[in-house]
């Protein structure tokens, strides 16, 4: 029997430039721990063997700071093997870096840059390394050809799109989807795709362990594989890994739905909202004042989370005289939302322009209202 830890994607040093304050930091710092914790797992498991499919750090270039801390925390535990291949991130093509941590490697931390065999204890390795950021082709082929000692677990390890899974839509699809199959794979640990995705009993997505995007909406994972002997299907479990919880809710309303509430009744519990990162996505139909309200609503509730933003293109606002008039009922407030209103409802002008005029009406509203209240 052989069980082990399948990651991959840790993107070790990730800046998380499209955030402000400390979240970036945080962040980065959650990605760090996630090497913990799958050590965690492995020992509460018995696993002796963590697989990282790609991506380990997040560029060709990662701080000297960021490679050593990763490698300490590896080596704390002795008894744990990590196996780390080169992903389309830190691919090949750099080989400074990965000079530099052949340099820097701890004895239980093994390098899997090259297409060939890494054997242990009737186990026997099958890597794919990145060539480059885009290789253009299927790297591993090879393993249809290679041939292993009669009763050893064959493990593919690859990182790389496969049928539409990929992180960038445009790459090829250069995987095989039935490489396990081709090439009589005990089991295909695959990394590229953020989320966990089965292609079949033998191949697997793990999925990131700290997810760093709303894409796919589910929470950070790994998987310990178990396979009995040469021929068994793999025993999956999927094992929480992840700091940070990244959701996109979504929020659909009537006019006669009071927007506050119904946002509430979305939002995750208080304790949880300091590592939640949450997108509340709004469609449906709503008054001006409702949209206020739930605009003025996101507001308050965003410094309880580390993030939370409202994404509202979706929500139909209508208006009328009567909120106008909550406005002001004359001078030269109304006399400006009376122009905004028409030029949000002129057909004769381009979408983009009735948009900029609807915005600037909700944001007058909102102002004259903060204002009076």
């Amino acid at each position: 029997m052989f069980r082990f830890i399948h990651s991959s994607d840790l993107h070790l040093g990730k800046r998380f430039g499209n955030f402000e304050g400390d979240l970036p930091s945080r962040l980065r710092d959650a990605r760090h721990h996630a090497i913990a914790r799958l050590a965690a797992h492995a020992r509460e498991q018995n696993a002796t063997t963590v697989l990282l499919a790609g991506d380990t750090f997040d560029t060709e270039t990662p701080a000297s700071h960021v490679r050593r801390q990763a490698f300490a925390e590896m080596a704390h535990d002795p008894a744990i093997r990590w196996v780390i291949l080169p992903g389309n991130h830190d691919s090949l093509q750099a080989s400074q870096l990965w000079t530099t941590l052949r340099a820097e490697a701890p004895e239980n931390v093994v390098l899997a840059v090259e297409p060939q065999p890494v054997e242990a204890s009737g186990v026997v390795l099958l890597p794919a390394p990145c060539t480059t950021r885009r290789p253009g082709r299927d790297l591993t082929e090879w393993m249809d050809g290679q041939a292993t000692p009669d009763g050893t677990l064959r493990i593919g390890l690859a990182h790389g799109a496969i049928r539409s899974f990929s992180e960038e839509g445009a790459v090829s699809e250069v995987i095989a989807p039935d490489r396990a199959r081709r090439a009589g794979l005990d089991y295909l640990a695959l990394g590229d795709w953020h989320g966990m995705v089965s292609v079949d009993q033998r191949t697997h997505y793990c999925g990131t362990p700290e997810p760093d995007r709303f894409k796919h909406d589910a929470p950070g994972t790994a998987l310990l594989v178990t396979i009995a002997g040469p021929s068994s299907i793999p025993d999956i479990e999927a094992l929480p890994t992840a700091t940070f919880a990244w959701r996109s809710l979504d929020l659909h309303l009537l006019e006669s739905d009071a927007p506050e509430s119904a946002l509430n009744s979305l939002l995750p519990a208080l304790r949880e909202r300091r590592n939640s990162l949450i997108r509340v996505v709004a469609s449906g139909y709503t008054r001006l004042a409702g949209r206020a309200e739930l605009v003025a609503a996101v507001e308050r509730a965003a410094p309880d989370f580390a993030f939370l933003e409202l994404a509202h293109d979706g929500l139909a606002t209508e208006c009328e005289l009567e909120d106008l008039d909550q406005i002001d009922r004359g001078g030269a407030l109304r006399e400006a939302a009376n122009a905004l209103l028409a030029e949000s409802t002129d057909e004769r002008r381009p979408l983009s322009e009735r948009e900029i005029a609807r915005a600037a009406l909700m944001r007058l509203y909102a102002y004259t209202h903060a204002i009076t209240a």
